[in-house]
């Protein structure tokens, strides 16, 4: 199986942005592959702990911290988000915390509402002011599917009112420290470090560029998370166990909830549901991944790679048909 893998990533060996290839079987590593460089200027190559920034990944933590908090009763999937973040328009008055974990909000795309003369990153405490400005949804929240970015850094944000605790540490405390996921972070510059980190390239006339931040790099709810696949498969291994989560919480984990705008693909609490697959994308200037889980069969692959292009999950499922043979 290894020799087939090397060759799917052979791309992504050498001096070139690269990749870290997880393959996990009944809660186990069976195959941690790494391929290239975490950082080409000082030659840095990539390890199973190195940690890669996981975009739209970070949405199934998100998502966890919300169900962790419905699970103790300090909120209610089906209360109102302005009973939380009263500040948001009254548009948004119907918008629930569940209608926010499946995209069905309607909420403004906050990144079309960013100033043109914007410099600074934004928090994801801005995107809750951007989005106070327009009085408007998308349609009826709750009728529709639009996947929406600020629906998450808003979840972010209810995690903090209702917890009492920074996002940030939230997660460190009750996700990341307790699975042993000590290089996982939410990061926050000038607060957190980020040991072993791969920094994101992307192709420029047969260069590479470092392209590792954007305006919107520093929204944690919604992307902000960097991690390693030694960090993924624990907590991988605690998706199939009680440690964390009751059962009714991972029923509705993985439920697909709603439909999305293909037909074939369901959106649960953080994670898109195709058939008996679980999977999720990641992909920001600088860095595409994407986990993929089959949990009838116990299996999962991650990719997480830091290089604007390509999209990994095709080599994900080609992966996962290698460990099943």
């Amino acid at each position: 199986m290894t020799e087939s893998i090397d060759a799917l990533l052979r791309a992504y060996d050498g001096a070139v942005p690269g990749a870290a290839v997880l393959v996990a079987r009944d809660a186990e590593p069976v195959a941690r592959l790494v391929y290239g460089l975490a950082d080409l200027e000082r030659a840095t190559p990539v390890t199973p702990a190195t940690n890669f920034r996981l975009a739209s990944i970070t949405k199934q933590f998100t998502a966890a911290a919300i169900l962790l908090l419905a699970q103790e009763k300090l909120l209610g999937l089906d209360n109102r988000a302005r009973n939380w973040l009263p500040t948001l328009p009254p548009a948004a008055d119907a918008v629930t915390i569940r209608q926010l974990l499946t995209h069905g909000s309607g909420l403004v795309d906050y990144e079309d509402l960013i100033p043109p003369s914007t410099q600074r990153q934004l928090a994801d405490a801005d995107v809750l002011t951007l989005l106070e400005g327009e009085n408007r949804t998308y349609f009826a929240p709750g009728s529709s599917y639009r996947y929406s970015n600020g629906g998450y850094a808003l979840l972010a944000l209810i995690v903090e009112r209702a917890s009492g605790r920074a996002f940030a540490d939230f997660l460190r405390e009750r996700l990341f420290g307790p699975l042993g996921m000590l290089g996982t972070v939410a990061y926050r510059k000038g607060i957190d470090e980020i040991g072993r980190r791969a920094f994101g390239y992307s192709a420029d006339e047969e260069r590479w560029i470092r392209t590792d931040q954007s305006l919107t790099s520093a929204v944690l709810g919604d992307g902000g998370i960097y991690s390693s696949i030694d960090d993924l498969a624990k907590w991988d291994a605690a998706l199939y166990d009680d440690r964390l989560f009751a059962a009714a919480s991972l029923r509705q984990m993985f439920a697909p909830a709603v439909a999305t705008d293909d037909p074939a693909i369901g959106y649960g609490f953080g994670w898109r549901v195709t058939g008996d697959c679980h999977w999720h994308s990641g992909e920001t200037i600088g860095f595409r991944n994407v986990i993929v889980r089959f949990p009838d069969r116990r299996l999962t692959v991650v990719i997480l790679t830091n290089r604007s292009d390509p999209e990994p999950h095709a080599t994900a499922l080609a992966i996962a048909e290698l460990a099943a043979q």
